[in-house]
């Protein structure tokens, strides 16, 4: 009986490498798998999977004051207090709050009650590679790394009623709290990169990063033939810190066009990207041994 899933997270130092359009080719590709994309700022990869949805639900975060305007006497206590502007006697803004609780604690007339707010929603899809777990956050609203620990584990409770080995997940870009969240405790990590100065640097950063987790990781060159010097920069980078760079995939339109279509590269053609990433899965299937 299937315990713990094998876990995936492709990540990449900054937006725009091509980490969706690789994680859904992957979902062409790999059989007996569940879905989870945890940038959930930006979630996309829906829209090249075709998800129907089954089940979908609110994400409670943060918590703001509520006033009762029967108790409220207009004090202005509660303004005087807030160090974040976030609170006045006529209106609460609830971007601005922290939701600290101290606009309650000075309020004499016990008018302010911290509650809970809605911060996003969750959705678990079938698609025609398998169920899909995705969230959406409210723009502006805290808590972005709770919801991603919540999609990821609608995904194994997906994966463990259903006895699937596997959970492809599309991490967040960056190193923040997002990018953190979809890595924890992941059997392996995928880096796509680009040969530019930020792809580089950003690249290194999401690596130091995986490297504190102790997580193995390996590496896609994406558009690697747009700067050749930068390309090698790269290879250099994975040979000094023993990183398998499992593909160099060149620039292709194809690929936006294929965004356009809403299908994954692999199944819109199959040049010389297409190529690049089955191979490139067919390595990542041994690591995973799946």
């Amino acid at each position: 009986m299937l315990t713990h899933p094998k876990q995936m997270t492709v990540v990449s130092g900054k937006g725009g490498t091509g980490k969706t359009t690789v994680v859904g080719s992957f979902a062409a590709l790999a059989t007996d798998k569940i879905l989870a994309d945890c940038d959930v700022d930006a979630a996309n990869l829906y829209q090249i999977v075709g998800p129907t949805m089954r089940e979908s639900g609110d994400f409670f975060g943060a918590q703001i004051p509520i006033r009762d305007e029967a108790l409220c006497v207009k004090c202005g206590k509660c303004e005087e207090a807030c160090r974040f502007g976030a609170i006045t006697a006529e209106a609460i803004n609830e971007l601005a709050c922290e939701g600290c609780g101290f606009c309650t604690i000075v309020c004499p007339t016990d008018a302010l009650e911290m509650k809970q707010i809605t911060c996003g929603q969750w959705h678990l899809a079938d698609t025609r590679f398998g169920p899909l777990v995705y969230a959406r956050l409210i723009p502006g609203s805290e808590s972005s790394g709770r919801l991603v620990t919540m999609v990821r584990q609608k995904a194994e409770d997906v994966a463990l009623e259903t006895q699937t080995p596997l959970i492809l997940i599309d991490g967040a870009p960056g190193i923040g709290c997002v990018a953190t969240a979809a890595l924890a405790d992941v059997d392996l990590a995928l880096i796509v990169t680009e040969p530019t100065l930020a792809g580089i640097h950003d690249m290194e950063r999401v690596a130091e990063l995986i490297r504190h987790f102790n997580i193995p990781m390996v590496v896609i060159n994406n558009k690697y033939d747009v700067n050749e010097e930068n390309s090698q920069q790269i290879r250099d980078y994975c040979r000094q810190h023993s990183l398998e760079l499992l593909a160099e995939l060149p620039y292709d339109e194809t690929v936006t066009e294929a965004m356009v279509k809403g299908v994954p590269l692999v199944e819109y053609r199959d040049g010389a990207v297409g190529q690049g990433i089955r191979k490139a899965w067919t390595r990542l299937a041994e690591l995973l041994g799946v």
